[in-house]
């Protein structure tokens, strides 16, 4: 069988999961490593690489669910740690994933050789990289070697991925394997964050204190806006809402809707809008085509019946429906005019405009220091206004590639992507979701509108 793990026990075949490793090695960190101490953090890297590796080995179907499992799940191990060794301010264990996603490097150079004979994501590909590296060398030239080794990392490792994976995988096949992985990944994480909310354990009220984000909200019961075991309140919606969409939509087991219900309510506790709308809009997609259509409407009465039930729990109505109501709030939103201020302040701080300042590190929590809301505005600060449009444009070019794949080939794997397209455009105004993990969800998917559906996996093994 691709993609698992074989063995035989008196005379039968068993086969194991191929993320199973992945799940060893979160596992054993967790438990090993609080008595390892700081040691842990660089052997967790190591184990990713290696984990990553032999993933890729074994196909771009078992690679991608094992670094699905290693994003989702990474942030609540390093906090495990960090409770016991102390607070990591560089979030070094968070690296560990980034390094996995580039196993397929050494492809890129035979894929670069090819000339012209390039999919449809490659030229987006391209144009977001010569923008990267632009903005790389701004920040080199300021002499920040570690913003941008930082940068360079969180944006070129998901576009290699992407590049290579557009190139060489079965995009249903991968697919399969996604959906299969947040199977897992969504009642694990959603009863984790529903619990976070009512009570946080303590390496997440550890974390709180320190950490540099103002958006998860309180570290004291029914004050959190639930990260789950993510990084924070974006990440945990923004892989929820994509794992809910590939959950329901791809897999057919009479189970697998139950499975997201305690994900769906934690996405909800998260109160992150945007990832609400992108779910939303990715349901009004899948609503247009005929292979999608019944699942959507059955997607649209479950939606009202958990907000309903999550409308008459005391600990969830009110908090919910107040999120809720902000929606429709419009200029009366605290939130929006927030962000409208960000535009006023960038253009009045003319000399970082035209060229950009950079990759930079910003403490939101410091006295006097703007937030950065947004792909748009993160990409006029780091990069200045022309290069940053180009980037811009190549990332709705993807974007679109994504959604056009499915206006020529209605089966579900293809609106699905399209579906996912469709929440990235929603998204990009309101959140970063060309880099890290973020990075990470958005370049995988949009890649597969590119890749072939008949195509048997490079690097896999039967």
């Amino acid at each position: 069988m691709i993609g698992r793990l074989s063995f035989s026990l008196n005379g039968h075949a068993w086969a194991l999961p191929g993320w199973l490793p992945g799940v060893l090695l979160l596992i054993g960190t967790a438990v090993l490593g609080p008595q390892l101490g700081a040691l842990s953090r660089p052997l967790f890297i190591l184990g990713c690489v290696i984990v990553g590796w032999d993933a890729w080995r074994r196909g771009p179907a078992v690679h991608l669910s094992t670094v699905l499992i290693l994003f989702a799940f990474s942030p609540l191990v390093r906090r495990i740690v960090d409770l016991s060794v102390g607070y990591d301010t560089t979030g070094l264990m968070l690296v560990g994933p980034l390094l996995a996603i580039l196993a397929p490097i050494e492809k890129l150079p035979s894929l670069l050789s090819r000339g012209g004979s390039y999919g449809r994501q490659i030229p987006p590909i391209l144009i977001v990289a010569g923008c990267v590296t632009y903005a790389a060398m701004i920040t080199l030239l300021q002499g920040d070697w570690m913003n941008t080794a930082t940068g360079i990392l969180k944006w070129f490792a998901p576009l290699i991925y992407a590049a290579v994976l557009s190139e060489s995988a079965d995009r249903d096949e991968v697919l399969r394997a996604a959906s299969s992985a947040f199977l897992v990944i969504l009642p694990v994480t959603g009863l984790i964050g529903i619990e976070q909310y009512i009570d946080p354990p303590s390496w997440d009220r550890y974390w709180m204190q320190f950490a540099p984000i103002m958006s998860v909200g309180q570290p004291i019961p029914y004050g959190v806006r639930v990260f789950s075991t993510v990084n924070g309140p974006a990440s945990f919606a923004t892989f929820t809402a994509a794992g809910i969409l590939l959950v329901w939509f791809l897999r057919s087991e009479w189970y697998a809707r139950l499975l997201v219900v305690p994900a769906a309510l934690a996405l909800l506790l998260s109160l992150y809008r945007t990832a609400w709308m992108s779910l939303g809009v990715g349901i009004l997609f899948c609503l247009a085509f005929q292979s999608t259509r019944r699942q959507a409407r059955l997607f649209l009465g479950s939606v009202i019946a958990i907000v309903a039930a999550a409308g008459t729990l005391g600990p969830f109505a009110e908090v919910i429906g107040e999120r809720m109501m902000t929606l429709v709030q419009g200029s009366q939103d605290g939130s929006a005019q927030e962000r409208l201020e960000q535009y006023v302040a960038m253009w009045n701080q003319s000399e970082s405009a035209p060229f950009g300042i950079g990759f930079t590190t910003v403490d939101v929590g410091s006295a006097g220091t703007m937030a950065i809301d947004g792909l748009i505005i993160y990409c006029w600060i780091s990069m200045g206004i022309a290069v940053g449009l180009i980037c811009l444009f190549g990332l709705v070019w993807a974007a679109a590639n994504a959604i056009k794949a499915a206006l020529r080939d209605d089966r579900k794997e293809a609106v699905v992507i399209g579906a996912l397209g469709c929440g990235a455009l929603i998204q990009l105004p309101l959140g970063n979701i060309a880099s890290g993990e973020l990075g990470f969800l958005f370049w995988t998917f949009a890649a597969l509108a590119s890749a072939n559906t008949h195509r048997t996996a490079a690097g896999g093994a039967t």
